[in-house]
C-alpha cells in the first residue's frame, strides 16, 4: 500500500524553522555563502509573489470601491 503523499507534507513554514536551527558552525565559508544566496534568491521569490497578490488585492478592493459609489 502507498502512503498517501498529502499526509506527509510538511507544515507551512516548518521548512524556514528548520533552517534556523541548523549548526551554521559545521558549514564552510563556500557553502554559507551558497546558502546566503540560496536563501536571498527564495526571499526575492516571496517578496515577488506577496507583491503579486497585493497587486491582485488591490485591484479588486478598487473595483468593489468604485461599485459602491
Amino acid at each position: 500500500m502507498s502512503e498517501d503523499p498529502v499526509s506527509t507534507r510538511v507544515g507551512r513554514g516548518a521548512l524556514v524553522q528548520s533552517l534556523s536551527l541548523e549548526d551554521l558552525d559545521l558549514y564552510s565559508v563556500e557553502e554559507l555563502g551558497e546558502r546566503i544566496a540560496s536563501l536571498t534568491a527564495e526571499i526575492d521569490r516571496a517578496r515577488s509573489a506577496r507583491d503579486r497578490k497585493q497587486a491582485s488585492k488591490s485591484a479588486a478592493d478598487a473595483l468593489f470601491s468604485r461599485r459602491a459609489d
